[in-house]
């Protein structure tokens, strides 16, 4: 999102556009009507990443147009960002301005923080980082109370941590996670907790399970617990799999299993197709899960074959999407076996085009 694009004016026609693109879209499928659900029109986004440009003695936030990549837009003031971003940006970049040893070859800052008013901040440098650099950053990273990680090519130097807190108020019960440098964290916390409260209001049976693909860090897996006797949760990424089960140790839950495995694997490992080590160690053999229900919140691509057809297998499906397009193709065969019970626009990206949906389906008789 580039400054030109703050609109607060504009924000709920913006939002109601997006709301008609998606019912447009979505109308061969169902003609219930959705919930939209609307974000705060500052402040809203936990974090960001900007390039670094040098101006003679000069130095400022940048970020580039589509249509004129080569120009830098300066940037001095940031109000999509958190309350956070917004005291750091300023501040950090008087800090680093006049102190050489930070300044020089920095390339690119990166922005994580939580509703707790924690941060981490990521200096990219095009150099080799030396003992001078790291004592300069350990002062700066006290003077402005966050945590300090410096990159550059084949170098990681973390200072003070390499994650940050968060508590997310859901349900009226507070969740706590760990977010990592360079994990996927949702980027709007409003509206992430908009969605979770969401398909939790048309999710659960405690009597049975949840299979989840694409688990991530454990941001659905955590509260959707409470929801179902037990949780089968995968996911591939190896530092999102260890995140995970931070998380679900931060929160003191007993009835989740996280398995390493691809959205595909997952398939293809409980229609008996393939048999991996890496399911050794649940508490649980696949066969003693009863799954009432599965959570899908694919990247844009959505969902592979083999997951579609998992998908058909079982009653009550929630899909959550950030690409609206591949969500109505996925809906051509989900809806053949299944019927639309809910959906839902979340409005994670305000100002621009890209729109997040859920969707509830439940098994036809």
């Amino acid at each position: 999102m580039l400054p030109n694009d703050f609109q607060p004016a504009r924000y709920q026609a913006l939002l109601n556009e997006k709301t008609r693109r998606c019912t447009e879209l979505f109308a061969p499928f169902t003609d219930l009507q959705p919930s939209v659900h609307d974000s705060p029109q500052d402040a809203f986004r936990m974090r960001a990443e900007f390039r670094i440009w040098h101006d003679g003695d000069d130095l400022f936030y940048a970020m580039f147009d589509k249509d004129n990549p080569k120009e830098p837009l300066r940037i001095d003031s940031y109000p999509f960002g958190s309350p956070t971003i917004q005291r750091l940006m300023p501040a950090l970049r008087t800090a680093i301005i006049d102190k050489p040893v930070l300044r020089e070859r920095l390339f690119q800052i990166e922005f994580l923080t939580s509703t707790t008013k924690e941060a981490l901040v990521t200096l990219i440098y095009h150099k080799a980082l030396s003992d001078d650099w790291e004592a300069s950053a350990r002062a700066l990273a006290k003077t402005l109370d966050c945590r300090i990680i410096g990159r550059s090519r084949k170098q990681k130097v973390v200072l003070n941590g390499s994650s940050i807190s968060e508590t997310l108020n859901i349900n009226h019960s507070n969740y706590h996670y760990r977010y990592y440098e360079q994990g996927f964290t949702q980027p709007n916390a409003a509206i992430n907790i908009k969605m979770i409260e969401w398909v939790s209001q048309h999710f659960g049976d405690t009597s049975r399970d949840l299979i989840e693909l694409y688990c991530g860090l454990g941001n659905f897996t955590v509260p959707l617990s409470q929801k179902f006797r037990r949780v089968l949760a995968t996911e591939v990424a190896k530092s999102s799999v260890h995140a995970a089960h931070e998380n679900i140790a931060l929160n003191n839950i007993e009835n989740i299993a996280i398995a390493r495995l691809n959205a595909a694997e997952t398939a293809q490992a409980l229609r008996g197709e393939r048999a991996f080590k890496r399911l050794a160690a649940l508490p649980h053999a696949l066969g003693e899960y009863d799954f009432a229900a599965i959570l899908v919140d694919p990247p844009r691509a959505g969902l592979d074959e083999d997951s579609l057809r998992l998908a058909q297998s079982i009653d009550s499906i929630a899909y959550i999407s950030c690409n609206p397009e591949t969500l109505a193709r996925d809906l051509e065969p989900l809806t053949q076996t299944h019927t639309i019970d809910a959906w839902a626009v979340f409005d994670q990206f305000p100002y621009t085009h890209h729109t997040e949906c859920g969707v509830i389906l439940s098994k036809r008789p």
